[in-house]
């Protein structure tokens, strides 16, 4: 009888709840509003033969790598970042090695590790979600090979500074270090400047501030020599034609990035203002997103999210994530979603009973 590989009988599947999105989207990090008009405008104009023709990655790449200011070599567009750490995972990892994450992060790098048959290594991150570098460097072993870190950080927006990630990449040579900047724009630091180590990559999204994530794009940077090895495990055709024909427009449109960052900025600050004004634990965020501590069950943040739901408000709850009981994860849009967000929250901490509200401020 035919089986599939033993690693896979314990490998957690990845069900995001995406049914019934109905309302205002404050739950996956999306852009709120939308792609750049001129990204809807080429859309506009694909025509039959560009749909017919197998999509050609190299020549958007060479306009990414100037655009990022790295050599074209260190460049590799992917399907999303997810795809950038499964690459990974399939060049870097064999069943005997071991992979670093810090916990709670993102759950594709778990999944991914454990679907390449390697040894997962958990490593909590510190009270309040502080990052601690001599944590991780004491996980490393012979057999590390891979590290996933996110920065800032998902869910919980904390980071880690640029001296502490390369203090990880020195203690582990012969491991592959992903530096997952998804949330990079809202950040504003880097390493991508500065890579020092020939084992540090970077991976970078278009699904977030971009207002891309239908169409699947992400960017995997590292040393040409380490890309070389990482392209052998990528199809030739992982990045479609529309989302390529799209790309050099959404990338070319610097004041539309610009002007969202600042207005996700701002409602970050008003939002992060409001809970404190009222006692709710929240982490101070570098994303594009608050991660709050509504109550202190999973049962709690259910019932909230459920509310907001209710009221036409999207939330996400992260209860199940290392640390993260009762809490919940609240996207940051434009003021007019903003203003919409802080209105119902008061309505629903009235409700039930959370908190004494929040003005609309």
């Amino acid at each position: 009888m035919l089986k599939p590989r033993k690693t896979l009988a314990t490998v957690p599947s990845y069900h995001p709840p995406l049914a019934g999105r109905h309302g205002m989207r404050l739950d996956f990090n999306e852009n709120t509003v939308g792609c750049s008009p001129r990204v809807l405008e080429r859309l506009r104009s694909i025509s039959p033969e560009e749909l017919a023709k197998y999509p050609e990655r190299e020549p958007v790449e060479v306009k990414v790598a100037e655009f990022l200011g790295v050599p074209q070599g260190e460049v590799l567009l992917t399907n999303g970042v997810d795809e950038a750490i499964h690459l990974m995972c399939e060049t870097y990892l064999a069943p005997e090695d071991e992979a670093v994450v810090v916990v709670p992060t993102y759950s594709m790098y778990r999944i991914y590790v454990m679907a390449a048959g390697a040894k997962l290594v958990s490593v909590p991150l510190e009270k309040d979600f502080a990052f601690c570098s001599k944590n991780i460097i004491a996980a490393l072993t012979e057999k590390t090979r891979f590290v996933a870190i996110a920065n800032p950080n998902n869910p919980t927006g904390t980071v880690a500074s640029a001296q502490d990630l390369y203090a990880i990449a020195q203690a582990a040579p012969n491991a592959a270090v992903l530096i997952d900047e998804a949330y990079f724009e809202f950040y504003g630091r880097s390493v991508l400047a500065d890579r020092r180590l020939q084992n540090v990559f970077v991976a970078r999204t278009f699904s977030k501030v971009y207002g891309m994530a239908g169409l699947r794009l992400g960017v995997l940077v590292g040393a040409t020599e380490q890309m070389q090895a990482v392209r052998r495990s990528a199809s030739p055709y992982n990045v479609n034609a529309i989302a390529l024909a799209c790309l050099p427009e959404a990338i070319a449109d610097r004041a539309y990035v610009q002007a969202y960052v600042s207005e996700v900025k701002q409602s970050r600050s008003r939002l992060e203002s409001n809970l404190a004004a009222v006692g709710i634990q929240y982490w101070q965020s570098e994303a594009n997103f608050v991660l709050a501590r509504v109550e202190g069950n999973a049962a709690a943040a259910a019932v909230f999210c459920n509310a907001m739901r209710q009221r036409g408000i999207l939330v996400r709850d992260r209860s199940a994530d290392y640390g993260c009981e009762g809490c919940v994860r609240i996207t940051l849009g434009p003021k007019e979603h903003c203003d919409r967000l802080l209105a119902v929250l008061q309505e629903v901490f009235d409700e039930l009973g959370i908190a004494e509200g929040v003005s609309g401020r």
